[in-house]
């Protein structure tokens, strides 16, 4: 199961149905999701909360956001490198997503420092189409989170992914 932890704009078009107390079992959490715009482009910023990878969607039928979800971040895996067998494994418990309100102020500010930097990641000659998006997520898989701590706790989204996608799933398929 993995939760969708929705900002206010997102809980007005999906139905609440995880508590407070409710927790993903995936490597990679809980996923934040907040509703931006870029260029008068309404979009979906969705933020991993143990590895920071974000995912970039058009704003289109929100409600079955929970649905696509899986679908989603095994495309983004995929463009990552990883290995197929980890993708497996991280979607097929993404089959229930249930959905609940954000709890984490680290990872809500992390959904706020990205929303703000991604039109400076836009190309300039670009229309704010389904390219571009892919560029911006992949500027944003380098990006350093948590800078404030020490440098073992720097989160960095493209790394941190992979690595917790191969402590989680390489034991689990190994026994």
């Amino acid at each position: 199961m993995v939760i969708l932890r929705a900002t206010q704009k997102v809980l007005r078009l999906l139905p609440e149905s995880a508590s407070d107390t409710d927790v993903s079992d995936t490597a990679l959490g809980d996923w934040y999701v907040n509703r931006i715009t870029l260029d008068r482009r309404p979009l979906l910023l969705l933020v991993s909360s143990k590895s920071r990878l974000s995912i970039l969607a058009p704003a289109r039928n929100v409600k079955t956001l929970p649905g696509r979800i899986g679908g989603m971040l095994a495309a983004r895996l995929e463009r990552l490198g990883i290995d197929k067998q980890l993708i497996r494994a991280e979607v097929e418990l993404m089959n229930i997503a249930r959905v609940g309100r954000t709890r984490d102020r680290s990872v809500t500010g992390q959904l706020v420092d990205f929303a703000k930097a991604i039109p400076c990641y836009v190309p300039v000659d670009s229309a704010g189409d389904d390219a571009s998006l892919r560029l911006v997520e992949d500027e944003l898989a380098h990006t350093p989170c948590l800078c404030g701590r020490s440098e073992a706790d720097t989160i960095w989204p493209e790394r941190d992914s992979a690595r917790l996608l191969a402590e989680r799933w390489s034991r689990k398929s190994g026994r």
